[in-house]
């Protein structure tokens, strides 16, 4: 099974609080920690790796936050998820790791038909867009 991680999650739960906004309403980490129940260590570096890749804006000052940076249609949720882990999840250990990571790599039935189906996680992650999860 895919499975996103909770960084992952958190991050796209704030970038869809922020979309669900007006444009260009700042919200504070805090804010979206306590309505989702999210730690907000670890989701205050999750914004800021969003921020690096210029996702959301930070905004400093007494009233200061983050907002969307971006359109959300313009945001492919490919692009979140490497923001926040540098790679879309892998479904078998082959595919992320390498054929020297598995005793059955040369012997294997499933890598071909694995390898498809990984492709086509990828693309639907990278055509769907922030937009269609608000």
């Amino acid at each position: 099974m895919v499975r996103l991680s909770k960084k992952v999650e958190y991050g796209l739960i704030a970038l869809r609080h922020m979309a669900a906004r007006p444009a260009g309403e700042i919200v504070t980490a805090k804010e979206v920690a306590d309505r989702y129940g999210i730690p907000y260590e670890l989701l205050a570096k999750v914004l800021q790796r969003l921020g690096k890749e210029g996702m959301i804006a930070s905004h400093q000052g007494v009233r200061g936050g983050y907002s969307l940076a971006r359109d959300p249609r313009e945001i492919p949720v490919s692009a979140i998820i490497h923001a926040i882990e540098g790679t879309v999840p892998v479904i078998a250990q082959c595919l992320s790791d390498g054929p020297d990571s598995c005793d059955v790599f040369n012997l294997c039935t499933i890598k071909s038909p694995l390898t498809k189906v990984q492709a086509n996680i990828e693309r639907a992650f990278h055509s769907m867009t922030l937009s269609e999860i608000v």
